[in-house]
């Protein structure tokens, strides 16, 4: 199992070594200037591809750029969620997912490229609007995350820039192996 895997069931120590390699990933990068950016780059990366091809996986068991997609959108929805609660709300309880249940009963597999593409992109302008406008206190209020404990907007946005740059390298790698 990869380091950049992030099971429902993860330890407290999977959950920060999963955390550290997406940090990792970020490195300097500022991390609202990765996530304004990732829709138009996941876009030219699927540019001209065929839907077949974008449904096809890189290998038995693991998920097709189509399925990557449908991820990024539901991920923008839980994010959109997190910040949301801990903007409005002081300390929320910030609940974690098992994003292979969601994969796998969220239907995915047959979620139309574009749409989770359209729905990603929305989501991500109408998140970046919200955490731009917030002031550098806003960004430090916290929640309270299930898995990983007390977690500010600020750490969020770290994380959900590394994320980013994880499932783009994804999406990069898969269309070379299907290629």
């Amino acid at each position: 199992m990869s380091i950049f895997t992030n099971p429902a069931s993860s330890s407290k120590e999977d959950a920060a070594a999963y955390t550290a390699a997406l940090l990792g990933l970020l490195g300097s990068q500022n991390p609202l200037d990765v996530l304004e950016q990732t829709p138009a780059i996941v876009a030219s990366l699927i540019d001209g591809v065929s839907e077949a091809r974008l449904q096809r996986e890189e290998a038995p068991g693991k998920w097709s750029v189509r399925q990557v997609l449908a991820h990024l959108a539901d991920s923008e929805v839980v994010g959109a969620w997190r910040f949301r609660m801990i903007l409005a709300h002081d300390r929320p309880p910030i609940q974690g997912y098992d994003q292979d249940a969601w994969a796998n009963n969220l239907w995915y597999a047959d979620a139309p490229s574009k749409l989770s593409l359209e729905t990603f992109s929305a989501l991500r302008r109408w998140n970046v609007r919200i955490l731009r406008a917030a002031a550098p206190a806003q960004l430090e209020r916290v929640g309270v995350h299930a898995e990983r404990g007390e977690e500010s907007i600020a750490h969020l946005v770290k994380l959900y820039a590394g994320h980013d740059l994880l499932h783009r390298r994804q999406i990069e790698r898969i269309l070379a192996a299907i290629a």
